[in-house]
């Protein structure tokens, strides 16, 4: 196997064959968006979608693409470490920005599938999730369940060699230009909670399913509701066994919080940035100086879950750990910005990179909820590392 260094400089010597090193725009030039959620219409939505189906294409068809799925799948079957190496190659190249989509149905979806899957199923998802010529995104959430995920109440009721979806689910990221939504029902209502569920692959342009955008307080629509009104579902698009869609689900948030430690560092990189060409107070040097040290160990503990994927260990705690670390990190980025700019953040005057804060401040917040709670996260510590025991169920 190809050692990280040598990989390392096969990834940069590939790039640099078909994109251009990113270059740094001068301060108070470019772009000055600093947006936790996108602000996209429909059609813009469809347009970067576009190009970055392009560019995965790309590193898929030359090998760089799924590198540690298997091979009949298309992958490499390398450790799983490999595709941050990767991704810090690509970093310094300028390629398509990867909107929420892409990650979810090659870092969520598809290795659930690859877990829980019929062979049958294998064959027909899993290239081309990894190839993005099919894209998946989370039916989960819905408005009564909050961060109770197991409380759904969406139904899937048993119909002949299939099933009917009736429900509602909310804060669909990629809704709009998915082939394939992922949905937690409840197919045992009389069952207790955890061993009711079920989860399905339901095709987004099926009779019955409606997308409706969810308008942000910034004036976008970065998510969505999904209703489901009547949906037939094949039982061939059930994913895993009647009635232990808990286990599968779980295995798809595992792997969503170990994407999000990195959350945030662009914007506090950038906030850094504003300070340097600041006249700054003794308290906003202060500030600075520790939002400056909370990114370097933030990326310190996402180094230490890639060491733990590349020692082949399940990195729960940490991955919970940098959850709950990047989010603070985002408030106090927030915190920065509110004293360096004052009353000029509040104010659309045109200057560059002013009021296009207002868009990172206003969705920070969000991010204490997705991807699990930092309630979730701190009951995940307590229980699996303090060894603390867990609540009884009400």
């Amino acid at each position: 196997m190809t050692g990280p260094a040598e990989f390392r400089a096969e990834a940069r010597a590939w790039l640099s064959t078909v994109a251009d090193l990113r270059t740094s725009a001068a301060w108070g030039t470019g772009d000055d968006s600093v947006a936790v959620f996108d602000n996209w219409t429909e059609e813009e939505e469809r347009a970067h979608t576009a190009r970055g189906r392009e560019w995965e294409r790309t590193r898929f068809d030359a090998g760089w693409g799924a590198l540690g799925r298997a091979p009949e799948s298309g992958g490499r079957g390398l450790p799983a470490f490999y595709e941050q190496l990767y991704r810090a190659e690509e970093a310094a190249f300028d390629v398509p920005r990867r909107s929420e989509i892409f990650p979810v149905t090659q870092h969520l979806v598809a290795p659930a599938i690859e877990i829980w899957g019929t062979e049958a199923q294998k064959q027909r998802w899993l290239r081309p999730m990894l190839r993005t010529d099919e894209l998946a995104c989370q039916l989960f959430s819905e408005t009564e369940a909050g961060s109770d995920l197991a409380a759904v109440r969406t139904r899937a009721v048993r119909h002949g060699d299939g099933w009917v979806l009736d429900g509602h689910k909310v804060w669909t990221s990629g809704a709009r230009v998915a082939t394939w939504g992922v949905a937690v029902c409840r197919t045992d209502p009389d069952a207790p909670k955890h061993a009711g569920i079920t989860v399905f692959l339901v095709r987004m342009d099926a009779p019955g399913v409606t997308v409706r955008p969810i308008r942000q307080m910034t004036g976008g629509a970065s998510f969505n509701e999904v209703y489901l009104d009547g949906v037939v579902v094949p039982d061939t698009d059930r994913l895993g066994p009647v009635g232990q869609g808990w286990k599968v689900t779980l295995s798809v948030l595992a792997a969503e919080r170990l994407d999000s430690g990195s959350l945030g560092l662009d914007n506090a990189d950038r906030a850094i940035e504003l300070a340097r060409h600041s006249v700054l107070s003794d308290v906003e040097r202060q500030q600075t100086a520790d939002l400056f040290v909370r990114t370097l160990v933030q990326r310190l503990i996402g180094l230490r879950v890639t060491a733990a994927l590349a020692a082949g260990r399940e990195p729960g705690a940490e991955a919970s750990v940098g959850k709950l670390y990047a989010t603070e990190t985002m408030r106090r980025t927030s915190d920065l910005v509110v004293e360096l700019l004052g009353p000029r953040l509040v104010a659309d005057t045109g200057e560059w990179g002013t009021f296009a804060w207002t868009e990172h401040l206003l969705g920070a917040p969000g991010y204490s909820i997705a991807g699990g709670s930092d309630e979730i996260q701190r009951t995940i510590l307590a229980e699996r590392v303090l060894g603390l025991p867990k609540e009884p169920s009400r």
